[in-house]
């Protein structure tokens, strides 16, 4: 049965969580620890819709499906390679019905889908700016961590355009070195930061990422939360 779904290289990882598994290849790119402590930190009331920008392989729609009652999971994702991986590990796992993947640019997400038509928007994005000293700028490696195919700013421009304009909700893992920078910008475009939570790879050391929720057309205040420290 497994083999059915697995191509070449490829290879099924346990998610331990409701039996789901993934499809990855070690050679592309496999998500890390990030993905689950972002889909930790997201909130999904019963019944609400969620789009993930730049899905890779599906693991934040297949692990927000497991973990909360929301009605729908949407993952946008560029490259065919990874969107069809992410198909196929929803085909494994039997949640069809609520689970679906598309292939598209986050450059024009707000053309593919209907604005309002998701409550919840959460992202993953590469962490780094620019293409300087890049050799290869279709490998899937490349396109995870660094700024090629889109931007921060492509990124909150689309989901603004996206979330309804009144409760709706966006959910991002980053690197705290742009804090300020995604802070701005979010701003700029009327998702107003509301949660915002450290992550420290030690008691004793500065966090190396940051998870943000922002709310479209939210008022100003803000929550720190208490930080995550991973060992």
């Amino acid at each position: 049965m497994t083999d059915a779904y697995l191509k070449p290289g490829e290879r099924l990882d346990d998610l331990q969580l409701s039996g789901y598994m993934i499809i990855q290849d070690p050679e592309r790119f496999c998500f890390g620890v990030d993905a689950v402590l972002l889909t930790d930190f997201v909130k999904v009331k019963p019944g609400e819709r969620v789009l993930d920008l730049g899905t890779g392989t599906g693991v934040i729609p297949i692990l927000l499906e497991a973990k909360t009652k929301g009605a729908h999971f949407t993952g946008l994702e560029i490259q065919e390679e990874s969107a069809d991986m992410a198909r196929r590990s929803v085909l494994y796992n039997g949640i069809s019905e609520k689970v679906d993947i598309v292939t598209g640019d986050i450059k024009e997400a707000a053309e593919i889908f209907k604005t309002a038509s998701f409550d919840v928007i959460t992202t993953n994005p590469p962490y780094m700016r620019g293409q300087h000293g890049l050799e290869n700028l279709s490998d899937a490696r490349t396109i995870a961590r660094h700024e090629v195919l889109c931007t921060l700013e492509d990124i909150l421009r689309e989901s603004a355009r996206i979330l309804p304009e009144s409760k709706g909700r966006f959910y991002m893992i980053h690197k705290p070195f742009r804090l300020v920078e995604i802070l701005n910008m979010m701003c700029q475009y009327k998702i107003e930061p509301k949660r915002i939570q450290f992550v420290h790879p030690y008691v004793d050391k500065e966090p190396t990422m940051v998870l943000i929720e922002g709310m479209k057309g939210g008022k100003s205040r803000v929550t720190i939360e208490p930080p995550v420290v991973m060992y």
